[in-house]
């Protein structure tokens, strides 16, 4: 059974995109891409159509990821569509569990946080938006170490 899972964040420009584009690579890494499906939203609509944000498609291709996907604002739909619904904040989580259309689909729902292995002081994938440089590598930093969790779970 194909697995489908659905990153989130604010604008669906920085984070969730990103996170998108490294676990894209390490399904194909790992020759996954029958068996896993990835998308990524936002809970802010303003952006939808829009490429990633110039600065983190720049940080991510110095890694060799390539994000080319469009803004897109998430439905009440996607909790039907994915198997795990992984956003990377608790503003986000609160914003996505109220479109959740019954209780039980609150269940798919995940912080990015917690499949991140090597940084424990971290609860939440910070917002790299009004940040510089560094910022956009603390959270690639941070979803490579989280999707790799990801990964480690689909597999248990």
């Amino acid at each position: 059974m194909k697995q489908k899972i659905l990153f989130v964040c604010l604008g669906n420009i920085c984070r969730s995109p990103a996170a998108h584009g490294v676990m894209e690579s390490i399904v194909a890494r790992e020759g996954l891409q029958d068996q896993i499906t990835i998308d990524s939203a936002g809970t802010y609509g303003g952006h939808a159509g829009d490429l990633p944000d110039s600065r983190m498609c720049s940080a991510a291709s110095r890694r060799g990821y390539n994000l080319t996907h469009r803004a897109r604002r998430i439905t009440e739909e996607d909790f039907y569509r994915f198997d795990m619904i992984v956003v990377m904040d608790d503003m986000n989580y609160e914003n996505v569990s109220r479109l959740a259309p019954e209780r039980k689909y609150i269940n798919k729902m995940y912080r990015f946080a917690e499949f991140c292995r090597n940084h424990p002081q971290w609860s939440y994938v910070p917002d790299p938006y009004y940040e510089g440089r560094e910022g956009f590598e603390l959270v690639l930093d941070l979803l490579e170490d989280g999707c790799e969790g990801i990964l480690e779970k689909i597999a248990k």
